[in-house]
């Protein structure tokens, strides 16, 4: 890999992981039709490059192309690396993700692996790659893509739900962390969208009700407007989800405050002979 290219742009040099195809890459149009110069990351190579042309040409920005498998230790090494010394940077979106749609009984330990280093490995690695950077010059943003699942498991989604479940989880934290700073987290929750993921998860789009899918530029706009109101968590899909989120913190809330005490519940109490 090589140093990214000077910053062009006013915005600086957002990074997008996945970005060769799918909501990566509507992240990175919409990123350099903002100004943003880019860092785009993915394994498929010649179809980053393709995409990087069209972006320099229609936004007179600054692409830079990365082909990495994040799954790798040395290429997510050698990635975390080049952009922790880039001080251009101003935005990383984790979107990269991996998703296997079966039963743990059905799943090979390789597949569930490849989830558990791309959906969560890679994203905490190159998160705490940049996060420095950023605090130091109290400026930028994180954008973590995770998933509806990432609430609640299905049968079929339980190492993907995990894997997600991960990611809400740690990106929360960092919201907290970063609050009162300017620097931006934002976790994005979409449920079903029309990806080529489905395919490769083993569950084809076809088999969905298409009235629950969402089309890839309705995801990526949807994320960034709210991205633009200051949303936390955006769930894109979700029509009331202020009113549901606080439900779900309430009764995670009350669940922790219930476990301070240090006895036994008295369900586990002897039975009387």
């Amino acid at each position: 890999m090589t140093e990214t290219l000077p910053s062009k742009g006013s915005m600086g040099t957002a990074i997008v992981t996945g970005a060769s195809a799918g909501i990566g890459a509507a992240y990175a149009e919409r990123l350099a039709a903002r100004g943003y110069d880019l860092l785009l990351v993915a394994r498929r190579l010649d179809r980053l490059e393709t995409l990087a042309d069209a972006l320099r040409t229609r936004f007179d920005v600054h692409v830079h192309t990365i082909g990495a498998d994040l799954a790798r230790s040395g290429d997510l090494e050698e990635l975390a690396d080049l952009i922790a010394r880039d001080e251009s940077v101003t935005m990383l979106v984790n979107n990269a993700g991996m998703s296997t749609l079966a039963r743990v009984a059905d799943t090979t330990f390789e597949a569930a692996q490849a989830m558990n280093d791309v959906n969560v490995r890679a994203l905490v690695r190159l998160t705490m790659a940049v996060l420095p950077g950023l605090k130091a010059r109290d400026r930028g943003a994180i954008i973590n893509v995770g998933s509806v699942l990432g609430f609640r498991s299905l049968p079929i989604s339980t190492i993907y739900s995990a894997t997600k479940a991960y990611v809400l989880f740690f990106t929360r934290g960092l919201i907290d962390e970063f609050a009162g700073t300017n620097v931006t987290v934002q976790l994005v929750a979409p449920a079903a969208t029309a990806t080529d993921i489905w395919e490769l998860s083993g569950v084809p789009l076809s088999q969905l009700d298409p009235a629950t899918v969402m089309t890839i530029d309705a995801m990526v706009d949807a994320s960034l407007a709210g991205f633009d109101n200051g949303e936390a968590i955006t769930m894109p899909s979700v029509e009331d989800a202020d009113t549901l989120m606080a439900q779900f913190d309430s009764a995670t809330l009350a669940l922790l405050s219930a476990s301070q005490r240090g006895l036994p519940a008295t369900r586990y109490e002897p039975v009387a002979a």
